[in-house]
């Protein structure tokens, strides 16, 4: 059992008069008490270590499962229950795909849609794009916005990134552009672009709210074309239902419906859509995310107020180890982090970049110990049951990709 540090704060150890506050740490003194237990291997290039700190509140329980992509055996790859609108136990996502380890992944429209707030790539597939940036869900992250992603490309390398949406649609009319992409918010005035991906949920929903009042009224002026092989087949309201494969939809508000209704049932339409990465690297995986932490160097003012359970992602500086964490809260044996802690015991840990996944009731990791049959959850859920979530990630031993067998063969585009 190794020590990593036995400080949280240097100066809580000196002596302060009575009824003065200790002085305020600095970055520098600033060290999480920590027992990291032995590794114990779960796949080749897969390890699991469970942990403990302690902070000014208490004691908080983790688990951890790091992952050496050097391995050539080894894969990570988005989870989903078989639909972006759509929600699932992550042990079960994990066990319909062989996933040897998984943990859950992005904030999303709880209550309403279910879909995940930012981009999602499976098996290098694009499922969908960022929601308006005043859509966000989750907590406040300095510098956070919508298109950011944890993402492994197709170089194999870990890293953050942000997903662009560039999408348009080119019609007897002219050629006009496209602004969502499986979105549970289409902008003010957008077009967005419906797969079959996006699942069963009524795509009128998507057409609520504003870009930065998601309470506000649905738009009152909603149109919809439904497009087979580059051909617009059906025009009228949006409607709901699984999507035909090899088939999609194109859904406008206000302006954006004025647009749509300009299609005519027999028009000849060719719709093209990708997500383009910052970085410029290709992503075989990504995950939405709000980074807490770039080269070593937490966030600067990251909430250190509200404690809650954790989960995270994050990479090595070199991308090709990757971890990912749970921090249990809620619970007589285990408080719970801030943000500015979850940061800090990340970057004791050598993790060089972390992003803040989906935490309090959603936070699960499981993984399945060598020679079990199914992935077993290993946190302490802060529910009598982990949350239903839309997405996770994924950790393979053995294959190369996973999505054709988790969300069906890619539709025609």
């Amino acid at each position: 059992m190794a020590v990593l540090a036995v400080v949280l704060a240097a100066a809580l150890a000196l002596a302060v008069p009575a009824g003065d506050p200790p002085p305020s740490p600095t970055p520098e003194d600033e060290r999480a008490l920590a027992e990291l237990h032995p590794a114990r291997a779960l796949a080749p290039g897969v390890t699991h270590r469970e942990l403990r700190t302690t902070a000014a509140a208490g004691q908080v329980l983790g688990d951890v499962v790091e992952v050496d992509l050097t391995d050539p055996s080894v894969h990570a790859d988005l989870l989903t229950p078989g639909a972006v609108a759509a929600t699932g136990p992550i042990a079960e996502m994990a066990n319909a795909t062989d996933a040897m380890a998984a943990v859950n992944g992005d904030f999303f429209d709880i209550g309403a849609t279910s879909a995940p707030t930012g981009p999602a790539v499976m098996d290098g597939r694009a499922l969908k794009a960022a929601v308006p940036q005043g859509r966000r869900m989750g907590p406040a992250v300095p510098g956070a916005v919508t298109e950011h992603v944890f993402t492994v490309g197709t170089d194999r390398v870990a890293r953050i990134d942000r997903l662009r949406l560039e999408a348009q649609v080119e019609a007897p009319a002219g050629t006009f552009p496209v602004v969502a992409l499986n979105q549970y918010a289409v902008p003010v005035d957008g077009i967005g672009i419906f797969t079959p991906e996006w699942g069963e949920v009524e795509r009128g929903r998507t057409l609520c709210g504003t870009d930065a009042d998601r309470n506000a009224p649905c738009a009152a002026e909603q149109a919809e074309v439904q497009v087979r092989d580059s051909t617009v087949v059906r025009a009228g309201a949006p409607g709901a239902g699984r999507i035909p494969d090899g088939e999609l939809v194109l859904t406008g508000r206000d302006e954006g419906a004025a647009t749509v209704r300009t299609l005519e049932v027999g028009d000849h339409v060719e719709v093209s859509y990708e997500l383009v990465p910052e970085s410029g690297e290709a992503p075989e995986f990504a995950v939405g995310g709000s980074p807490i932490m770039y080269d070593g160097t937490p966030v600067a003012d990251l909430d250190d107020r509200e404690r809650a359970p954790r989960s995270a992602a994050g990479t090595s500086a070199d991308g090709r180890h990757l971890w990912l964490l749970t921090l249990d809260g809620r619970q007589s044996d285990s408080v719970g982090a801030t943000l500015r802690e979850l940061a800090t015991l990340l970057r004791e840990m050598d993790v060089d970049d972390a992003v803040n996944l989906d935490g309090g009731g959603s936070s699960t990791l499981a993984f399945r110990s060598s020679g079990a049959g199914e992935v077993t959850v290993v946190n302490d859920p802060s529910g009598s049951s982990p949350r239903l979530v839309p997405n996770g990630i994924g950790i393979y031993s053995g294959r190369a990709s996973v999505g054709e067998r988790a969300m069906g063969a890619a539709p025609e585009r």
